[in-house]
Parts: C-alpha cells; sequence; structure tokens
C-alpha cells in the first residue's frame, strides 16, 4: 500500500518540483486528504449523527459543533499518524513509540487550537460551523507540519 501510494504522489509531484521539495509536497498530499476526509467527517456527524443538536453527557454538556470536531479526529488521528511516519517523514529514525507520544502530543495541541477557534468563530463571530472548521484547518496545518518536521518525525544526527 505504502508503495501504491507514494508511486501516485510523486506521480502528480512532477509538475510542481520546481516550486517545493518533494517531502514538502507529500506532506500536502498526505494532509490535504487527511483533512479532507476530517471535514467530511465532521460535517456528516454535525449534520447527519448529532443532527446539530447538543450532546449532553453526564458531566458535561457538549455543543455539537465540538462533539463532531472529538468525533471525526477518532478516525483521522491514526490515518494522519500513518501517513506521516511512512509516507511523508519515513527517513525519520527516531523509535515508533517516541513518533507515537510525539504525535499525541502535537494533536493534543492542534485540539486545543482547533477548540480554541471553533469557539472563536462559530459563537463569537457566529460563522456556520463547517466554514469555521475549514478555516480553523488553515491555520492548524501550518502549525502542524512546522511541528512535525522539526520535532515529532526529525532525523536525529547520529552518534560519532
Amino acid at each position: 500500500m505504502r508503495t501504491f501510494i507514494l508511486m501516485v504522489i510523486d506521480f502528480f509531484y512532477r509538475p510542481f518540483a520546481k516550486l517545493m521539495p518533494l517531502q514538502t509536497f507529500r506532506y500536502l498530499a498526505c494532509g490535504g486528504g487527511n483533512t479532507a476526509l476530517d471535514i467530511f467527517l465532521y460535517f456528516v456527524c454535525y449534520n447527519f449523527v448529532l443532527h446539530q443538536q447538543t450532546v449532553y453527557l453526564p458531566f458535561i454538556t457538549i455543543g455539537a459543533h465540538i462533539a463532531a470536531l472529538f468525533m471525526s479526529l477518532a478516525v483521522t488521528f491514526p490515518t494522519g499518524f500513518l501517513l506521516s511516519k511512512y509516507i511523508v517523514f519515513s527517513e525519520s529514525n527516531l523509535r515508533g513509540r517516541v513518533q507515537l507520544m510525539r504525535y499525541f502530543m502535537l494533536v493534543g495541541i492542534c485540539i486545543c487550537l482547533n477548540y480554541g477557534f471553533m469557539k472563536l468563530f462559530v459563537e463569537q463571530f457566529h460563522i456556520f460551523p463547517t466554514i469555521a472548521k475549514v478555516l480553523t484547518t488553515i491555520f492548524v496545518v501550518g502549525f502542524s507540519y512546522l511541528t512535525q518536521k522539526k520535532f515529532t518525525f526529525k532525523v536525529k544526527a547520529p552518534v560519532e
């Protein structure tokens, strides 16, 4: 599967070769696909699973726009990690469990950013939730790429 995904992504890279490095293109392709999946799942969860209704749990009440955020994350967390580890940053020589823990921390920060931006855009600026999710994604993706490249999947210099 990895070979097939790389073959497809690398085929479409040729026209962009002078504009960006291959790794950046792979990140955009994988991240873009995972983000599209996230937005699609968010839309389905918000509109058809939750019916735009508040979720009442025993100890907390969660707005549908926030609950849908966590529901879509349950799918896109593992797919994002696997795409990053095996497709985008495969040259990283960090142990898999270190990468997973760092990725988990990064996702935690991204959840906080998503939560904060969604609260701001939906509740303060009164932007429709799906559009707010797209705007939020733009901010979070830039932060995520830099963090993954420089921290989560970095390449450790060999010890001499």
